[in-house]
């Protein structure tokens, strides 16, 4: 007895041992994922000493310190809510529903028939790419027959594709940039919504082209919207940068109210992290033209059916900021002024960046760095020379040559314009 005693107690270290073992390498077989190629630029931006980096990978607004910003409407706003001594209970699956209120006539204009009529389904949903995701997930469980093929621009922002494929949908790209001029490939674009099946999906830049900065004319706009509405195509905006292109709230909104006007019925992606430089606290507005009331009713709840399953309720603060400044005839008139403000900072950057490079000496055409709006430039420049600049002039940025024009400052836009003249002539 006393023997058995003893094999029992020799086995149980050795079960427990291969269990261990055995849960261990239950994710042995995960592969090391690719770094986010923003995430690797900052990286080699923070690992090189010289006191003259520049980090243009990331697109987060700057002053011309090269520092963040707080806007003064927003720091007002956050004193009002604060002084308020507002409870921070969970808001509705919806959201605030005033933000979204106010949220959807800035995009839509307060004049939009459907407003006014009550067919928008909305909720608040986290900034663009929680809009975007809520998106694929309402495509991928209600589209009716076969599952449609979602079509982003070529080049288009670097998340566009995960969220649509990660939902399970199929997804391919449209014509959009012209390598030969830098500029829009308008034909190239039609000819593609042409072709592709009727009843697609497409993801367009409402404004501010990322990662080009390259939008279409009014008219482009209007040749698009009749060839999208001859497919029977549904169209998504994705609008990031409404006011901070510009810096006009009216005229970056212009795509949208277009297609409004030929009668799509549109779904649109709201961010207020640009805008309104909220950029952590993840405030937008997701919304989707219906039908009817009884029609809207119906999408609204499935649509809180998705998003109670993604993200259940949306985060406060960033909703009251931005409910407060837009509810507010003082504070709304200066937030339109600080994000003008911030428009023509850019605009003045990519000014004296062409400049610095005619004075530098190069003989090639700029236009593109002031032709193209919003918060970035697409240089043209190979990824070789993205490289060298980064290794010999401690300039970083991302290697399709995105520059993050918010962090060009007049300090350091001199030696930006050396460094890209030297490694371009």
């Amino acid at each position: 007895m006393a023997m058995k005693r003893c094999v029992c107690r020799s086995v149980q270290p050795r079960l427990f041992s291969s269990a261990a073992q055995t849960s261990s390498a239950r994710w042995g077989h995960v592969e090391m994922g690719p770094k986010d190629p923003i995430l690797g630029v900052s990286e080699a931006f923070k690992a090189d000493p010289s006191p003259q980096k520049m980090n243009l990978g990331v697109g987060a607004y700057r002053d011309d310190n090269g520092s963040p910003v707080v806007l003064p409407s927003v720091k007002e706003a956050q004193n009002r809510i604060n002084d308020a001594n507002l409870d921070n209970e969970y808001a509705p699956i919806v959201g605030i529903q005033r933000f979204n209120e106010l949220a959807l006539q800035l995009a839509y204009g307060p004049d939009c028939a459907a407003l006014k009529n009550g067919t928008v389904s909305s909720l608040q949903a986290l900034s663009g790419t929680g809009s975007l995701r809520l998106l694929a997930a309402f495509v991928k469980h209600q589209w009716k027959g076969d599952l449609p093929t979602c079509y982003m621009s070529n080049p288009t922002w670097g998340n566009h594709f995960p969220i649509f494929q990660h939902a399970g949908l199929k997804t391919s790209t449209y014509t959009y940039y012209d390598p030969k001029t830098i500029g829009f490939d308008k034909d190239g674009m039609i000819q593609d919504v042409l072709n592709a099946p009727d009843n697609s999906v497409f993801v367009l830049h409402a404004t501010a082209h990322n990662p080009t900065g390259i939008d279409p004319t009014m008219e482009q706009w209007k040749e698009i919207s009749a060839a999208m509405k001859k497919k029977g195509h549904f169209v998504a905006f994705d609008m990031a940068y409404q006011g901070f292109a510009s810096g006009d709230c009216d005229k970056d909104a212009a795509s949208v109210r277009q297609f409004i006007e030929d009668g799509h019925q549109v779904c649109l992606l709201q961010s207020f992290a640009k805008n309104f430089g909220l950029y952590g606290h993840r405030v937008g507005t997701f919304s989707i033209m219906c039908d009817s009331k009884d029609e809207k009713a119906r999408v609204d709840s499935q649509l809180k059916i998705l998003a109670r399953a993604i993200w259940s309720n949306p985060p406060i603060q960033g909703a009251r900021i931005v409910q407060t400044i837009l509810d507010d005839p003082v504070l709304k008139p200066q937030w339109y002024a600080e994000v003008k403000g911030m428009a023509d900072r850019i605009i003045r950057m990519r000014d004296l960046l062409k400049d610095g490079l005619v004075a530098e000496g190069s003989i090639k055409n700029w236009d593109h760095v002031t032709d193209q709006i919003g918060m970035f430039c697409f240089s043209a420049m190979t990824p070789e020379m993205v490289d060298t600049l980064a290794s010999d002039h401690h300039v970083y940025m991302t290697r399709n040559g995105r520059i993050s024009m918010a962090g060009v400052t007049s300090k350091n836009v001199g030696p930006l314009a050396k460094a890209m003249h030297a490694v371009t002539k």
